[in-house]
């Protein structure tokens, strides 16, 4: 019987305190270092998800919906929305953090893993129980973003 297991699963979350070391020259965080988190955080939770290492694939699609400034607390929180047989698409949204705990979004971004063995080639990863209408949601627009995935592979981009 194949492995199943649910989004929760593999939920990741990571905070981080902005620093002036993470700040660029226009006072806002430096976008390659918000995708290095992103990278980490979205690498987790399909290591989570796969229980193998991973190497990233693709990142699909980054979207910068608002600066974030030094001494701002950054929360990152990434799920798994599909999964192929040794691929795993992962979503991960970051968020400022008020004093007050509100969350106000930043960035969203999707990227996709691919789970290897100990040989270092591609495993089959296991299946996803999808269980709410969000996910169900997710699952259908990663259907979605993997065949616009495979256009731009076969258009050269």
């Amino acid at each position: 019987m194949e492995k199943v297991k649910r989004v929760e699963d593999s939920l990741t979350e990571q905070i981080q305190l902005l620093m002036p070391q993470h700040i660029n020259g226009t006072g806002r965080l430096f976008g390659g270092k918000l995708l290095e988190w992103i990278d980490i955080v979205g690498g987790v939770t399909a290591r989570r998800h796969s229980e193998c290492d991973v190497i990233t694939a693709a990142i699909d699609n980054l979207q910068f919906k608002e600066g974030a400034y030094q001494n701002d607390t950054l929360v990152l929180i990434g799920r798994v929305t599909y999964v192929g047989n040794s691929s795993m698409e992962v979503r991960v949204d970051t968020y400022v953090e008020e004093l007050t705990g509100i969350r106000r979004p930043i960035n969203r971004a999707y990227m996709v893993f691919v789970a290897l063995n100990r040989e270092g080639k591609p495993t089959r990863v296991p299946r996803l129980s999808i269980e709410t209408e969000n996910q169900r949601g997710e699952w259908e627009g990663a259907l979605k973003r993997n065949e616009l995935r495979k256009i731009r592979r076969t258009e050269g981009y």
